[in-house]
């Protein structure tokens, strides 16, 4: 996809617009794919939480993918789009035995992450096939907010429980087969997550019946011009020999899986905002557009960097903006940048927008959520109408205070 493509669709569908490239997801997910060639048997389950649009999730399974799911209305969107639950994996954190037990009821893979609900889940269900989060405290990202498996973490079991964890399973005689770990994102340094490979594979061998070891996700992504990102191919490289020599030991053929996100979508997804105004002050100049952090929350919430380029005169002089949405608080999505000359009516793209941008959106200031658009085979196609006020209106209900105030009179 170009900017060419961009700003065609920019021109059909208006902005703010969510675009995502089907040929750049299916380029991530076969590289992932070959990184780990060396494996018998290899499983990506998508990380449904990072872009859910129901025809996103079908293009992936047909892809050849699983599904990760951390809510039950997850799980209902995998199922809808085509996943059998043999092939879905459910991942909660603090949600309550009742959801966990419904999600059972389906069929799917359960993930489990506290020692509580083990054994409640395990006394209950001892013949349901379980597997086991694991927090091996390492930190494998280079952001706080998004990295999952330090002490510090509310995620996982500690490794420091592994004899409290080993005598609820022989207690409850509890159906042990998976182990798994999440370190988050942005890994930047193999070595790190390698060493949280080791400790995941010593208490794997803790478990004789095991089917599985996932081993999460986290890849790092490029977010400008000479970034760093995770060399999935080294990764891949060192991680299956150990993998393969752990099965031999292990005296059984395992199934390795991964859960990428942000990996499969995030270069894949662009947002299009139209600019409303160009408002110079004593010290900026300010190119405001009709979207908010109500939109693209990341760079008010995460700090996150989206390269912002001009698709309406992507040749002009460059000059510096402060580029901020229409929200009534402080609404930056980039400061200072150099993106070239902007008009007022011009459109602005920005990239990056596939992981954690549309499935973060709301309706702050009672906006309207935007439409979603899939370019496959050099064509755009509608996967989500943009919200309308019907919309905002539909499950609230207005209250009728004639009435209450007749009640009131009468029981006086």
């Amino acid at each position: 996809m170009n900017q060419a493509d961009l700003q065609s669709i920019a021109n059909e569908f208006g902005g703010p617009l969510y675009v995502y490239d089907a040929e750049k997801i299916e380029f991530q997910y076969r590289r992932l794919s070959n990184a780990f060639s060396g494996v018998k048997n290899l499983r990506l389950n998508y990380a449904t939480k990072a872009l859910s649009n129901i025809s996103i999730l079908s293009y992936i399974q047909k892809l050849g993918a699983g599904l990760d799911t951390v809510s039950i209305q997850e799980v209902r969107l995998g199922l809808q789009a085509g996943f059998k639950p043999s092939s879905i994996i459910y991942t909660p954190n603090g949600v309550s035995l009742a959801e966990i037990e419904e999600v059972a009821d389906y069929g799917v893979q359960i993930n489990i992450d506290n020692l509580s609900i083990l054994e409640q889940f395990g006394s209950k269900y001892p013949n349901t096939p379980v597997c086991i989060r694991i927090n091996p405290h390492v930190m494998a990202g280079g952001n706080s907010n998004i990295s999952v498996g330090h002490i510090d973490s509310k995620f996982g079991i500690s490794i420091h429980q592994i004899p409290h964890l080993l005598r609820i399973t022989e207690n409850t005689k509890m159906n042990i087969n998976g182990i798994h770990m999440h370190t988050g994102s942005d890994i930047l340094d193999i070595d790190v997550f390698l060493h949280a490979s080791e400790i995941l594979f010593e208490t794997a061998k803790n478990f004789k019946n095991l089917s599985f070891i996932d081993f999460g996700s986290g890849f790092k992504v490029p977010y400008k011009k000479e970034d760093i990102e995770t060399n999935i191919e080294e990764l891949g490289e060192r991680l299956t020999g150990k993998f393969n020599q752990f099965c031999a030991d292990y005296g059984k053929e395992l199934t390795l899986a991964f859960e990428p996100g942000k990996f499969l979508v995030s270069e894949a997804g662009y947002f299009i905002s139209k600019v409303n105004v160009i408002k110079q002050t004593t010290s900026t100049v300010f190119a405001q557009i009709d979207s908010g952090f109500n939109h693209l929350i990341r760079p008010m919430f995460y700090g996150s960097h989206h390269e912002i380029e001009n698709i309406s005169n992507p040749k002009g002089r460059e000059r510096f903006y402060s580029v901020v949405g229409y929200i009534c608080e402080t609404d930056t999505f980039g400061s200072n940048r150099k993106i070239s000359e902007i008009n007022e009516g011009d459109f602005l793209v920005f990239k990056n927008a596939g992981a954690y941008c549309q499935t973060m959106a709301s309706n702050y200031n009672s906006r309207y959520r935007p439409a979603e658009v899939l370019w496959i085979n050099n064509e755009a196609h509608l996967i989500r109408k943009e919200e309308t006020f019907q919309d905002i209106l539909h499950n609230q209900v207005l209250l009728n205070f004639d009435k209450v105030n007749e009640r009131k009179t009468v029981s006086t």
